[in-house]
């Protein structure tokens, strides 16, 4: 599938190169004859080959169209931006000769061009209906192909026909052999030996040297310690013998055709044989090459799938059976075809194919089979010893999915396939066979470049690889966010990869121009208003945004980190700083890929004047906090580090953004407060302002005590503790005196409000020594209670 793609990429490039280079109305005038010539070679096409090929000729007619109307409308704008420039001519005026000569020069050629985009939309949608239109006529043989029914195999007369016509197909394979063996001979004569003998050599050297050398040295990597860790390694080499298996087979057959073919040795007749030999040669090789990697029969610690080494050699047999029957079958089909034999010995062989096809599934389902049993018999057997040596028995083995799913759909697939043959619906017997074998293959595969997408993608943005600690360093990015990075990359090459076998199951059914023709369209891009987003434009956007994205990152953590720690701004501000940058910075980023997405900035405020009613009204509190988190940031009133309190709660800011302010209150947990709250409401800013924290003490005396002596207790307690400041000077007061009590009311001051608490409770320590040791009794709250006499004599009721 990735080969595939990957040679049909140049072609499609160089066409658009060559769209691109040419005169678009030259373009537009070739196409036009293109078209009229498929519409006209539409009637005598019978095979589904020839509507293939008059399809893709209308696929590239609609490419030339639509490339030269992309060619044109820019001359068509620059047109009317010139004619816009020499303005409308006022009425009852006389415009100069000169410039109304101009008018009219480009008011021609303008309506040329306009003319032309006109004539290139009609054509391009003529070409894609007659597409559609081949396409169905595709189908309808397809179909009918398919519903053909012959005499069936065990009918005496079907063989009969064939007895009697073998004599005059044989003549024509022999005719065949001699033009396909004169040319060459004559070619050789003519020009040598060298170029068909290096091209053999060179095939030889591919087929057999250089891919067993590179299959081992691939082999000695994954063993070595500079192979990457995990799962990387087995998927890894898994998909480098694919491509080397793949790729070195047809290579080396493209070599031998092209050397034969440079000397003219193949004759015309053979020149469809001829490709037909390298594409069968590329995928009797991936199927093969397939079975390889996945099987590894010699190596069972690098085998992808859950099998025993029994399993894994005979199905890695029945796979190489399945790659030769795969390439005998397209060269015989080929053969049957240059020959031009008789509808009966088509039959026959398409019959021969499909009988071979059905017994290797066949086979191929006894060995799953088998293969099941023994799993099954292993799990009962450690079942019994479990239960034998009294041990807790363990939960059986889940059966290997992809085992039942092939075994159901082998039976069904046989099952019909049987039938259809005795009824005589030998291509629909041959064409069902063929599939489940090609739909196994490519489920296979599509298997292995999964494991391999997921564990590339795992291992490149891993935080532990280079590419990851590179990105770490560079971006700021914590380790999580590289690894959600790798997950979505795998998620995309994943979904790649499941479109591909989507692809290639439904190739068979038909052409592919259909999709192909979407991609086109994609590609011209989707229209919004006046703005045509194409895939190029958004990739480069993407690219823009995390360019300019990357580089604010870069700039936002040297100044976090290297030059804002150098001035003598505080925390708090340091923070604003850091803060309004990061968002600014997203803006930024956001500003350039719209445009590089060719959304300018008159069109985004027109979007912003459309949206501001429901920012208005829907999206109000989150604009309310946004532009009080600004307010915030710039006034600050309050700043990272200060202690404030906010009704009935306090603590520590740790943190302000642009819609939420962060406090860590006393029992470690956070309040997270919205921006407006900390604007609209009253806030007390504990340390604000350098602010020193005041300590008090009140308590009562009786009014027998030495009140001096009280006084002087407390000025040197607060003398002696060296949290306490002099300036301002601690002071006592008598607060009170009122129902025998002395109130007595003193302060002193700290740093700091957060040095209040505990220098509080050290004074209160002190200070109650001393008074105990002074003799000086503090009053205590007068506690009355009313007790009633038990002895008294109880009061008469009135």
């Amino acid at each position: 599938m990735v080969c595939t793609w990957l040679s049909m990429a140049p072609l499609a490039m160089a066409q658009a190169d060559d769209a691109a280079e040419a005169d678009p109305i030259a373009q537009l005038a070739q196409a036009d004859k293109d078209l009229k010539q498929i519409q006209a070679s539409l009637d005598d096409a019978d095979t589904r080959d020839t509507l293939k090929t008059l399809s893709d000729r209308a696929l590239a007619v609609q490419r030339d169209a639509d490339a030269a109307r992309n060619t044109l409308q820019p001359q068509l704008d620059q047109m009317d931006a010139r004619v816009a420039q020499l303005g409308v001519v006022p009425e009852g005026t006389v415009e100069a000769r000169d410039i109304a000569l101009q008018r009219k020069a480009l008011n021609q050629q303008r309506s040329d061009i306009a003319s032309a985009i006109a004539r290139a939309k009609l054509l391009a949608g003529d070409a894609k209906q007659l597409g559609t239109d081949i396409e169905k006529m595709r189908v309808s043989q397809f179909s009918e192909e398919l519903a053909r029914k012959v005499n069936s195999p065990l009918s005496p007369s079907l063989w009969k026909q064939f007895a009697t016509h073998v004599p005059a197909d044989y003549g024509r394979l022999v005719s065949l052999y001699r033009q396909g063996e004169s040319t060459p001979r004559k070619a050789i004569a003519e020009h040598g030996w060298a170029a068909p003998v290096t091209g053999l050599v060179l095939a030889l050297l591919m087929f057999f040297p250089l891919r067993l050398w590179l299959r081992a040295a691939g082999r000695r990597y994954a063993a070595s310690e500079r192979a990457p860790d995990g799962r990387l390694r087995r998927s890894g080499l898994a998909v480098w013998l694919l491509a080397v298996g793949t790729l070195l087979p047809g290579f080396a057959a493209v070599v031998l055709v092209a050397a034969l073919a440079s000397i003219g040795a193949i004759p015309p007749r053979l020149e469809q044989l001829a490709q037909h030999f390298q594409v069968a040669t590329f995928v009797a090789a991936f199927i093969a090459a397939l079975s390889a990697c996945l099987l590894v029969p010699k190596r069972p610690s690098w085998r992808l799938l859950t099998l025993d080494d029994t399993a894994a050699w005979r199905l890695r047999k029945y796979a190489w059976g399945a790659a030769g029957l795969t390439w005998l079958s397209i060269l015989l089909v080929e053969i049957n075809r240059a020959s031009r034999t008789s509808a009966i010995t088509t039959v026959a062989v398409d019959g021969l194919i499909a009988i071979t096809y059905m017994a290797l599934i066949i086979a191929i389902l006894v060995s799953l089979a088998r293969l099941h049993r023994r799993q099954t018999d292993e799990a009962q057997a450690k079942l019994d010893a479990q239960a034998d040596s009294g041990a807790k028995p363990k939960a059986p083995p889940r059966r290997s999915g992809w085992i039942v799913i092939a075994r159901l759909a082998g039976h069904v697939v046989v099952a019909a396939a049987v039938i259809a043959t005795l009824l005589g619906y030998l291509n629909f017997a041959l064409f069902v066979a063929q599939q489940l074998v090609w739909g196994s293959v490519v489920l296979l595969a599509a298997s292995l470049l999964l494991k391999f997408a997921d564990d590339l993608s795992t291992w490149v943005l891993s935080p532990t690889s280079r590419v990851g600690q590179g990105i770490v360093l560079t971006t700021g990015l914590t380790e999580s966010r590289v690894e959600q990075a790798g997950v979505l990359l795998s998620a995309v090459l994943r979904v790649g990869v499941i479109v591909l076998a989507v692809l290639a199951l439904a190739a068979p059914f038909g052409n592919l121009n259909a999709f192909y023709s979407g991609l086109d369209s994609l590609s011209g891009g989707l229209k919004i208003g006046e703005t045509v987003l194409k895939p190029s434009s958004v990739l480069y956007a993407v690219l823009a945004f995390l360019a300019v994205w990357a580089v604010m990152q870069a700039f936002q953590n040297w100044l976090t980190e290297t030059y804002l720690p150098k001035t003598e701004l505080d925390a708090g501000a340091r923070n604003s700083i850091s803060t309004v940058t990061r968002y600014l910075g997203i803006i930024t980023a956001v500003l350039w890929g719209l445009t590089a997405l060719g959304i300018g900035f008159e069109k985004l405020a027109l979007v912003v004047s459309a949206l501001s009613v429901g920012i208005g009204f829907g999206l109000q509190a989150i604009t309310q906090n946004f532009v009080s988190g600004l307010i915030l940031l710039a006034e600050r009133p309050v700043k990272i580090g200060d202690w404030v309190k906010l009704g009935d709660q306090e603590g520590d800011i740790k943190r302000i953004s642009v819609r939420s302010t962060e406090i860590q209150v006393g029992d470690k947990s956070t309040l997270i407060v919205p921006n407006s709250e900390l604007i609209t409401k009253t806030i007390r800013n504990m340390t604000m302002g350098n602010a020193q924290g005041r300590i008090q003490i009140q308590f009562s005396l009786p009014l027998s005590t030495d009140v001096a002596a009280v006084r002087q207790i407390l000025l040197d307690s607060y003398a002696e503790h060296v949290a306490v400041l002099s300036d301002p000077a601690p002071s006592v007061f008598i607060d009170s005196i009122a129902n025998g009590q002395i109130a007595i009311n003193s302060f002193a001051y700290v740093s700091g409000p957060r040095a209040v608490y505990g220098v509080r409770s050290d004074l209160y320590f002190a200070m109650l020594q001393k008074f105990a040791a002074a003799g000086i009794a503090l009053s205590s709250p007068t506690d009355i209670h009313l007790v009633r006499d038990p002895t008294a004599p109880p009061q008469p009721e009135a």
